[in-house]
């Protein structure tokens, strides 16, 4: 029986398109990865020299006046590109994954990004996990929805019935050809991106992997619930492409809409404003209450004396120190509205495989937004370690070419991940397992 279905199946122009379409835009989404990988790590490279350059002309510059010398010169902190990332871009592709800043007030270099252009953004990128997340339950709709249905307006299901041939088997032997013909395609697009992008076979690898094969599993067991209903076959292909409808365009949005108006994030346009508002402040504010500030934040340098006269560097890095003190209230508050989104969208993820898929695919690559946040953290220590190394160089007054330059290259961020496999695929694995349940307990009844 089964190389009869196999030759069937294969006959069907269905499954030519349909191999097709999944291999141009599998192609098409690999590409695109591997595209934005190499863009990524052409500006780390550059990145590596750029600083290179720029701390030997302004040491050249400025040779007498460190004070004048660390007004300019910046210092690179770089997040670098999982691999992994051409498989899901996630928010990577808007978010700078480098930061170059002074020891002037951070909280203004921060969100300094490339110029991107907007009508790509709001579009997006044909990635893997697009094509995994939209196209693919498509795919399995179109080969699935009259898989049972087909037989029975052919007048050939009664004819299988009276052979006296078990036709729950028969119709789990279709749905079964066409899940490992999909398998297989996945498969086959997984395995040329490991080569294309470089990834290497390891344990994020591994998981995406999994999760990917489970979210194909789930569309297979929504398709076989459906058709064990046993409805006409423009009745089955209407309810599954409503079902893909609600599950992968609509509810994303009123998720994204309800966690927005939840957690609305008004500080980010408030840091930004008294970050400014209060550096600015501070050149009508009497130096003395800068200073009394500046020695409660720092008290290992109290003993750097005000210079009554003159400008004093000592009193201007100081103010650009305010600056971000008065908006750490803001800021934290900020990221602290950030966690609860992302920790909302979880929760409520779990119930809805293709958000699920999604938010565990960024995760994996490191491409979502709360890994952007453990970036942006990360800067703010980076940038106080920083302003711990040339405060007190600045103050002493040591000459520009007393510091050995050469040591200070780009830093590199190393990204912690907290994923679970088990608890992203637990919920899956039990709806999967549900939707087989019912739909076979509901209807056994009808087959031999």
């Amino acid at each position: 029986m089964y190389p009869l279905l196999i030759k069937q199946f294969f006959r069907s122009k269905t499954v030519l398109l349909a191999f097709g379409i999944l291999m141009v835009l599998g192609f098409l989404s690999i590409g695109t990865g591997k595209q934005f990988l190499n863009q990524k790590q052409e500006v780390i490279a550059k990145t590596e020299v750029l600083q290179e350059k720029h701390i030997k002309k302004q040491t050249n510059l400025h040779k007498d006046d460190l004070g004048l010398l660390m007004y300019y010169l910046k210092f690179s902190f770089i997040n670098p590109v999982n691999s992994l990332a051409g498989i899901s871009i996630g928010q990577s592709d808007l978010n700078s994954h480098i930061q170059n800043v002074t020891i002037l007030n951070l909280e203004g270099q921060k969100y300094d990004t490339d110029l991107v252009n907007p009508m790509k953004l709001s579009v997006g990128n044909l990635d893997i996990s697009f094509l995994i997340i939209f196209l693919f339950p498509l795919i399995i709709i179109a080969l699935n929805f009259n898989v049972l249905s087909e037989e029975e307006e052919n007048g050939t299901w009664k004819l299988i019935t009276i052979q006296g041939k078990s036709t729950f088997k028969f119709l789990l032997q279709k749905i079964a050809i066409r899940l490992i013909f999909v398998a297989i395609i996945l498969g086959l697009l997984f395995f040329l991106a490991k080569i294309i992008l470089g990834i290497p076979f390891n344990k994020p690898f591994l998981q995406i992997i999994i999760i990917s094969y489970l979210y194909i599993l789930f569309w297979f067991s929504i398709c076989f619930f459906i058709i064990l209903f046993k409805k006409s076959s423009n009745t089955n292909a209407i309810v599954l492409l409503s079902t893909w409808l609600v599950l992968v365009v609509i509810l994303p949005v009123l998720v994204n809409n309800y966690i927005t108006n939840k957690y609305p994030v008004e500080e980010a346009f408030t840091m930004t404003i008294k970050q400014r508002d209060e550096y600015h402040k501070k050149w009508d504010t009497d130096k003395r209450e800068t200073l009394d500030k500046f020695y409660a934040h720092y008290p290992q340098f109290s003993h750097y004396k005000l210079q009554e006269e003159g400008f004093s560097w000592l009193w201007y890095y100081a103010m650009q120190q305010m600056g971000d003190d008065e908006s750490k209230q803001e800021r934290d508050a900020m990221y602290s509205k950030i966690e609860k989104r992302e920790s909302l969208s979880k929760k409520i993820a779990q119930f809805f495989p293709p958000l699920q898929v999604q938010l565990s695919m960024n995760a994996i690559a490191n491409t979502s937004l709360t890994d952007q946040v453990a970036f942006l953290n990360a800067t703010t220590k980076f940038h106080e370690e920083l302003r711990l190394q040339f405060y007190p160089k600045i103050f002493d007054k040591k000459a520009a070419n007393s510091i050995d330059w050469k040591q200070y290259k780009p830093v590199f961020y190393k990204s912690k991940t907290t994923f679970n496999l088990y608890d992203n695929i637990l919920y899956m694995s039990c709806i999967i397992l549900l939707l087989i349940g019912f739909g076979v307990l509901k209807n056994l009844k009808h087959f031999t």
